[in-house]
């Protein structure tokens, strides 16, 4: 089945894996959430915390294909092995999943600033990781 799909997409001139082109929305939005977040800390108005919330939800929504063109992918191009930094994405995308879904939870508790922004701090991170593991699986050597 994956492999037809694949292989429609190279009918219609679409010959790219899937997941490089999902992973934009989510880790534009945990950056969003990150700077925002530091503002709301900073300046403590509501508006950056509602902006949060935002950028949170929307993450939260788009991870959900990205992962699932991230394991197309991992099934098309590396036949489903399990390879060290494959695993090292797995691991980092379920913690981004989590960590996303916490702070959209203390977010509608109206957490204090501090504590949403170390969170939005671990999801910075998770993404930097994932993108980081990403293109050493692509491109490093």
């Amino acid at each position: 089945m994956i492999e037809s799909l694949y292989a429609f997409l190279v009918k219609i001139g679409f010959q790219h894996p899937l997941h490089p082109a999902l992973t934009h929305i989510p880790m534009g939005m945990v950056m969003g959430c990150f700077f925002f977040g530091f503002l709301y800390w900073y300046a403590q108005k509501t508006a950056f915390q509602k902006t949060c919330l935002h950028c949170s939800v929307l993450a939260l929504i788009f991870i959900v294909p990205t992962i699932v063109a991230g394991l197309l992918d991992w099934q098309h191009l590396y036949g489903g092995q399990f390879r060290p930094l494959i695993v090292v994405k797995m691991v980092l995308a379920v913690a981004l999943t989590g960590l996303l879904a916490y702070s959209v939870r203390l977010n509608t508790q109206n957490a204090e600033a501090k504590k949403l922004f170390f969170i939005y701090c671990g999801c910075l991170a998770c993404a930097v990781g994932l993108g980081f593991s990403g293109g050493e699986l692509v491109y490093g050597g």
